[in-house]
């Protein structure tokens, strides 16, 4: 499977970042980040961006993907973030190196460029990972329930709020949503497109709504591509949306953003 692949590549990945950042640096710059971030006063928390009346967005920086190869250039990444910031409520960068092409660096250039609250999109298997992600900025990271256990998932849950980091539970079945759920996150995602053979079904969120309790932060991802989606969507009640590849497409996220709240 994919996935599997994916994850059998992070593990050989996480040795390399461990030999040049390590975990203990990784930590101490955890802890300088919270400690600045105090300083500076409250900011928009990712949660609080999705929870707003109508319809969030949460804008995708990608280069590639497995399903779709390496996606065409639309502008340079400091015209599009600024696209971003004026339209969109969050921002999500890939840092999975081998198969989306993405990695930390790119995340941390984004950060200086941005207000918004960003998601560091990754495959989070390891607690090295979340505090490298609270040291490059992150204010929230992407949980997976396919790989993860629901004890691991719900440690891996705490020490992210301990981190003052919001997650993105992210659920593919009836099971997975029972695990989010069991770990206490508030941010409850459904992909649509199943990580074992990358194909894509809307219906996947529909069929998953009713068991996500309506005090959850409910976003669906993956397959957003044109106004029938979101209008699909819209009957499914999300809070949110992440948007990848339309937005990476098109020469005018923020026109396109503006259409999809509209609807």
């Amino acid at each position: 499977m994919i996935l599997d692949k994916i994850v059998e590549d992070k593990k050989i990945r996480l040795k390399e970042h461990k030999e040049k950042f390590s975990f203990e640096e990784a930590r101490r710059e955890a802890e300088k980040r919270i400690k600045d971030d105090s300083l500076t006063g409250a900011k928009e928390t990712f949660y609080d961006a999705l929870s707003k009346p109508g319809l969030s967005i949460i804008g995708e920086f990608k280069k590639a993907s497995p399903s779709l190869g390496n996606i065409e250039k639309t502008m340079e990444l400091d015209e599009r973030i600024a696209e971003y910031t004026k339209s969109v409520e969050a921002i999500s960068c890939l840092t999975e190196e081998d198969h989306f092409y993405g990695n930390t660096e790119y995340f941390k250039e984004i950060k200086k460029m941005t207000n918004l609250p960003m998601i560091r999109k990754d495959f989070m298997i390891d607690e090295y990972q979340f505090y490298e992600a609270k040291a490059i900025g992150a204010n929230a990271i992407l949980l997976i329930a396919a790989i993860l256990d629901k004890e691991q998932m719900k440690a891996f849950y705490q020490l992210t709020r301990e981190l003052e980091m919001d997650a993105l539970i992210e659920t593919h079945n009836e099971k997975e949503v029972e695990d989010a759920l069991y770990t206490g996150g508030r941010i409850i995602g459904v992909n649509n497109r199943d990580l074992k053979d990358f194909t894509i079904r809307l219906e996947t969120t529909k069929n998953l709504r009713k068991y996500i309790p309506d005090d959850k932060c409910f976003v669906t991802e993956s397959g957003i591509t044109d106004d029938e989606s979101i209008k699909y969507l819209k009957e499914c009640k999300v809070d949110a949306c992440l948007i990848g590849r339309a937005f990476m497409e098109t020469a005018d996220p923020a026109a396109l953003a503006k259409k999809w709240k509209e609807i």
